[in-house]
């Protein structure tokens, strides 16, 4: 027979569960704010629940203890979130509750926010409510690893999303008719099932990053085709050092306040005028050796509040990427089948994307470069892995 206090172990997790399913029902709504779910329970029977969205602008928690009214008194409220104890766009989540008179507080993780983390617990604490934590604190961080990353660190958490054979190739061999570089006339490397995967990937992302490289090889669209809502739209992110994006081009040519194009500074001012007035976004960067800098690329979407990015990208902007230690997450989709090695590989050389001034302290995909976290999932004929190149549960 299990104890008492197994019991209640057992049920808080139960009621967890709950408020994390909650909480996952504001993707793509809350950001840049986190995805929070509260649940108000008394007698082990639910008064009330709910979820945040940024234009719903009230926190879960205040909504949840508003449909209990009353009842929420000597309650138990559970929230996969510290609740918060300043003022932002709305009042201390902590003073709702105290107003409300809640017992007992379970919350799974500290709110990663310097300007909260752990001060809404202490206030809860001290003002005599009970306040249990680390309950499904694993999920919990998962669920809004994005916005730790981009309110602890001031950059987008990103996430390197490929498809690729068993033998690590992109994309057949070039075309002998193609242009130098372009590779052999396009065709999926993975299943439905696993493309069906990268558009769920893209709406749990408020940004897609590639470069001028795969848009003149595969003219991809890099839109949310999922089909759930989105507070606002997936954000496309084109690095063209010499701004050479084709005007008939898909991404162009969709166009609705959702591309933005970073360039180097010695552009043709034409180009740059054509683009702006389809309602494109032109900024330029400095740029070395005809590259643009990922790090430069990511401060600039950080300040738009732009707190996730899956980077889609060829060959020689994914070695950057994961040579300048700007990935943290990958996603990786692997066809049961072998391209040969004249194929398009997924890495190079790590030092040959660099430019002299950053080979040096450049971090190496091989050796010495491993996963934590990791989890292989199946998709129709393929497998994917996704794991982490940065202890998440640590270092945000």
């Amino acid at each position: 027979m299990p104890t008492h206090v197994e019991t209640a172990a057992r049920t808080d997790h139960e009621w967890m569960d709950r408020a994390l399913e909650l909480a996952a029902r504001g993707e793509a709504l809350a950001s840049p704010n986190p995805m929070v779910g509260a649940v108000v329970v008394r007698d082990a029977e639910e008064l009330a629940r709910a979820f945040h969205t940024y234009a719903g602008v009230r926190h879960a928690e205040v909504l949840a203890l508003e449909k209990a009214g009353p009842a929420a008194r000597d309650a138990t409220l559970y929230t996969n979130l510290e609740p918060c104890s300043h003022r932002g766009r709305t009042g201390p989540c902590v003073e709702a509750i105290l107003q409300a008179g809640v017992a007992r507080l379970v919350a799974a993780i500290p709110d990663p926010n310097p300007q909260v983390n752990g001060q809404g617990f202490d206030r809860l604490r001290a003002a005599g409510v009970e306040v249990l934590t680390g309950v499904r604190e694993e999920e919990a961080r998962r669920l809004n690893e994005a916005f730790a990353c981009w309110v602890r660190t001031g950059r987008p958490l990103v996430t390197l999303k490929a498809g690729m054979t068993l033998d690590a190739k992109i994309a057949p061999p070039p075309s002998p008719e193609a242009p130098a570089g372009q590779a052999a006339a396009h065709r999926w490397i993975t299943s439905e099932e696993s493309r069906a995967q990268v558009q769920r990937l893209r709406h749990q992302h408020d940004a897609v990053l590639t470069g001028i490289g795969t848009v003149l090889a595969d003219d991809p669209l890099l839109t949310d085709r999922c089909g759930r809502p989105r507070r606002r739209p997936l954000l496309r992110v084109v690095l063209d050092a010499g701004l050479r994006l084709p005007l008939d081009s898909q991404l162009v040519r969709t166009a609705q306040d959702d591309l933005l194009v970073f360039c180097g500074e010695d552009i043709w001012m034409g180009k740059r005028a054509k683009l702006e007035e389809r309602g494109i976004e032109v900024i330029e960067l400095k740029e070395s050796a005809g590259r643009i800098s990922l790090v430069a690329v990511l401060q600039k979407l950080a300040q738009r509040q732009i707190t996730s990015v899956t980077l889609e990208a060829g060959t020689r902007l994914c070695t950057y990427a994961l040579a300048t230690d700007c990935v943290d997450k990958v996603w990786l989709f692997y066809a049961s089948y072998f391209l040969g090695e004249e194929a398009v590989p997924f890495l190079t050389s790590p030092k040959s994307e660099l430019v002299p001034s950053e080979v040096e302290g450049a971090r190496s995909t091989s050796p010495g470069l491993s996963l934590l976290h990791y989890r292989l999932h199946r998709f129709g004929p393929d497998f994917a892995l996704e794991g982490y190149l940065r202890d998440v549960y640590r270092d945000y």
